[in-house]
């Protein structure tokens, strides 16, 4: 009935068909980057338990079910798989707070404007940013092979069409599916993006004016990371933000005590009143 996931890979991070094959062949229970512990000082922080929170990729991690023991009243999760969102009905059936809905984050147009307090994303900007990247590099390699590509000949022409619109397609997604979290949240609400991202990426995309987003940015080591006996700590706690400079960068003088942390991006929908405080970072060439 599915396709084997033998015969997937990071291209088909948008394909439902992908994850349903991985969900059931991995089965369990998986949480992307951090669990919910190590998190919670962010989340308790700027959403409230009595909020409502939308869940985005949700899957089939534990950490809905962690923030419910916690005290949240309200969760919605969705995921482009069916698979997931079948398993995860089952076994939170008798959990109210917990609410399941099979959708691609791409379309959420089921749910009104302003209808959550608060956005979760652990992996969805990751997916997509993925499958442009890959699709990117595909069409660079094309474009040297075939002359940066000669409509007059069919084969070329079609080579276009399969590889550059998918592309621009996915660069509108990117930029979309941001917009459609900013249009979920009420004003004053907060989208939380946990992501290995660094600003460079990520700051040019969710910066933009029309999000209506203040943000503020924490790094946070991967689970079971080791910080070398002789090192010494770069900052006093991993709530302290990160400041940026006025291009929407890192400091050059700072130095993760990671390499491989993770980049939690607090994202504060703010009045229209408030738009004209908020930087612009410009999309550099790699970025594009």
């Amino acid at each position: 009935m599915y396709r084997d996931v033998s015969s997937c890979n990071t291209y088909n991070y948008g394909d439902a068909m992908y994850w349903n094959a991985r969900y059931i062949q991995e089965g369990g229970s998986f949480d992307w980057y951090q669990r919910y512990s190590a998190l919670r000082p962010f989340i308790r922080n700027f959403i409230p338990l009595s909020s409502r929170v939308l869940m985005v990729g949700c899957g089939n991690a534990v950490m809905s079910e962690d923030m419910v023991k916690d005290g949240y009243e309200d969760i919605m999760n969705i995921d482009i798989s069916s698979v997931a969102i079948d398993m995860m009905q089952r076994k939170y059936e008798y959990i109210p707070q917990l609410k399941y809905m099979q959708m691609d984050v791409r379309d959420m147009s089921f749910f009104p404007d302003e209808s959550f307090d608060g956005v979760i994303d652990k992996g969805i900007s990751y997916s997509i940013h993925v499958v442009l990247m890959l699709q990117l590099v595909l069409l660079r390699c094309l474009q040297k092979c075939v002359g940066c590509i000669d409509l007059n000949e069919n084969r070329s022409f079609e080579i276009c069409t399969e590889v550059l619109i998918p592309v621009l397609h996915f660069k509108i997604l990117t930029n979309y599916a941001y917009f459609l979290l900013g249009r979920l949240l009420k004003p004053g609400g907060t989208y939380i993006l946990i992501t290995y991202g660094d600003p460079t990426v990520r700051m040019p995309h969710i910066s933009r004016p029309v999000f209506n987003w203040k943000i503020t940015l924490y790094n946070i080591p991967r689970p079971g990371f080791q910080k070398p006996e002789s090192s010494s700590p770069s900052r006093k706690s991993y709530m302290e933000p990160i400041p940026l400079t006025e291009k929407g960068l890192l400091p050059a003088d700072m130095v993760l005590e990671d390499p491989d942390s993770h980049y939690i991006y607090v994202c504060k929908k703010i009045n229209d009143t408030e738009i004209d405080n908020i930087p612009a970072y410009q999309l550099t060439a790699d970025v594009l």
